[in-house]
């Protein structure tokens, strides 16, 4: 089954329309990493639910799938394989590499610590890489639910892999989000405002990680 069919199924339109109220607020709470003048790349896009949100100077988004007609205005989007964007955007170019709900996706390790290599090398030094990310040590047989999960990734599995990748880490919260918009996260904009607040919270319902490094 192609990727367009598999996302079109597990996220239909009602349920897009409402991840992106969700997205609205965490990517309020993710812009305390992401300066109002930097230049941003959202790798693996998806629908944009990041991107369209964050405010910078500049927007990027890549994605496998043909989905710029999603974004929006002011947003450059490029059809790429994520691990081929040596080939398709300028090295050292970008302040911050947003990525969500992608590295498990990919092949095998080997490809995790390329594909953060290669935002390694997007980054301008000092750029930050953020990478939000479930953790099966959280999840546990639930992270198989999704048909196109391959690389199992814990906390420590994630920072080994971006140390391994070039990336100095700069903060690491274990729990942070839910595992998914179709589960536990509350849904309306006020409840997800409030659950961000309250990391107590975090330590009861999060199955994500979030991961902060950056390019020496």
């Amino acid at each position: 089954m192609r990727a367009e069919e598999i996302y079109a199924r597990r996220f239909p339109d009602a349920e897009a329309r409402q991840k992106d109220r969700v997205w609205r607020e965490i990517t309020r709470w993710l812009s305390r990493y992401v300066p109002s003048d930097a230049v941003v790349l959202d790798l693996a896009c998806d629908r944009g639910y990041f991107i369209r949100h964050v405010r910078a100077r500049e927007r990027w988004a890549t994605d496998l799938r043909d989905v710029g007609a999603e974004l929006g205005d002011g947003i450059h989007f490029i059809r790429a394989d994520g691990l081929r964007l040596r080939d398709a955007l300028p090295a050292a170019s970008f302040d911050v590499v947003f990525t969500s709900n992608y590295l498990e996706h990919l092949a095998n390790p080997e490809a995790v610590i390329e594909q953060l290599a290669v935002v390694r090398d997007l980054l301008r030094p000092g750029g930050r890489a953020i990478v939000l990310q479930p953790n099966i040590a959280l999840v546990g047989g639930a992270y198989w639910d999704f048909i196109d999960h391959r690389v199992a990734l814990t906390d420590r599995s994630l920072v080994e892999a971006a140390q391994l990748a070039g990336l100095k880490t700069r903060r690491v919260i274990r729990r942070f989000l839910p595992y998914s918009t179709k589960g536990r996260l509350p849904a309306h904009p006020a409840l997800v405002r409030g659950y961000l607040a309250l990391p107590l919270a975090w330590l009861l319902l999060g199955k994500q990680t979030l991961y902060i490094g950056a390019r020496p």
